[in-house]
């Protein structure tokens, strides 16, 4: 019996032994990484220096992804604003700067084509402003101001839309009188082909909006044009050319609630890329003409636009601007990218990959 008692003990305490509970590891501390500071934006010294860089998404971590995403415009994407008010035909240059001669207007669509620019529309500017959506990496607009025979259209911008596939932007005007009787129904052929892109220029047009306008007149000048562009040409305008260049804070304020994305002034301030936009927040004694548009604190609502005469002088200065932003992009890529790894992913997901 002693021998067995022994026995059982013994396998009692090597049970016992095997049941041990092990040391419980001691789990290792996370570091919290430091997100990196934020470049500034984008400067340059191309543009006047009143004339600054303006942004407009306030969220970062919403811009970042945008800026990043390969499916989106990739950085450096630059867009000129043009616009036309009449075009001289026999004329080499015209005398009055706010026109332009035939010859120069051949000129400057060919250097426009011969440096890469391609022609977008109102809606395509209005989504990549917003969004960042893929558009040329040297785009334009081009807008011809005013309501027009189609014969002008067809005379100066055809050959453009036949060949390489440009829109024209047209600030049409929608001022019920013979003018408008006249040449509708051609208009409307334009719209309806694809070649022409109407937009609000307002209804009475030849009074600007400012902020001395009755709310009364601006919404008159607004709904006026929407019913008109819906009515005639089957389209709900996204862009105001602002009449006579006139706009102010409630003028754009009330844009707003009529639903119109992009507005244009009369100011060549630079060219536009997204979530920069050149405007002055300052009165420039020597360009009087051209008052300052920060004020309205609603950069997509001012944009800039360039002349004729002033595009040829400002092409290749534009270029390069493009091409600095593009390498000051690629610079910060890394710093940008680790900012938005540590603070945009975790809500708003990893930045897409490429679709196929």
């Amino acid at each position: 019996m002693t021998l067995a008692f022994a026995t059982v003990n013994a396998a009692l305490t090597l049970t016992a032994q095997s049941i041990l509970p092990t040391e419980t590891p001691v789990p290792t501390a996370t570091v919290p990484r430091t997100p990196p500071a934020l470049p500034p934006t984008f400067q340059t010294s191309a543009l006047n220096p009143l004339d600054t860089p303006h942004t407009y998404i306030t969220d970062t971590c919403q811009y970042l992804k945008a800026k990043w995403d390969p499916n989106n415009a990739a950085p450096g994407t630059i867009v000129m604003v043009i616009m036309f008010h009449s075009i001289e035909k026999g004329a080499e240059t015209a005398s009055n700067p706010m026109h332009v001669g035939s010859g120069d207007f051949k000129k400057l669509m060919k250097s426009l084509h011969d440096m890469g620019f391609q022609a977008i529309n109102a809606e395509q500017l209005a989504d990549f402003l917003d969004t960042n959506s893929k558009i040329p990496s040297r785009s334009m607009v081009l807008i011809q101001d005013d309501r027009h025979a189609a014969e002008n259209f067809n005379d100066w911008f055809r050959p453009y839309w036949q060949e390489w596939g440009w829109q024209v932007v047209n600030a049409w005007i929608s001022f019920d009188d013979s003018i408008r009787t006249r040449i509708l129904q051609e208009n409307i052929a334009l719209g309806a082909e694809g070649f022409v892109d109407y937009q609000s220029h307002g209804t009475i047009h030849n009074i600007n909006m400012t902020d001395a306008s009755t709310d009364e007149f601006i919404r008159s000048e607004f709904q006026g044009s929407i019913s008109d562009l819906q009515q005639n040409f089957g389209k709900t305008p996204v862009a105001i050319i602002w009449p006579g260049g006139g706009f102010g804070v409630r003028p754009v304020q009330i844009a707003r609630e009529f639903g119109y994305r992009i507005g244009f002034t009369t100011h060549p301030r630079g060219p536009i890329m997204f979530n920069w936009i050149p405007l002055a927040d300052a009165n420039d004694p020597g360009r009087p003409a051209y008052v300052a548009e920060g004020y309205v604190n609603d950069p997509r609502m001012v944009l800039p636009r360039y002349w004729p005469s002033q595009v040829l002088e400002n092409l290749d200065t534009i270029r390069i601007m493009g091409e600095e932003a593009a390498a000051s992009a690629e610079q910060n890529k890394a710093t940008e990218l680790e900012y938005y790894d540590i603070i945009c992913s975790p809500t708003l997901g990893p930045i897409p990959t490429l679709a196929p």
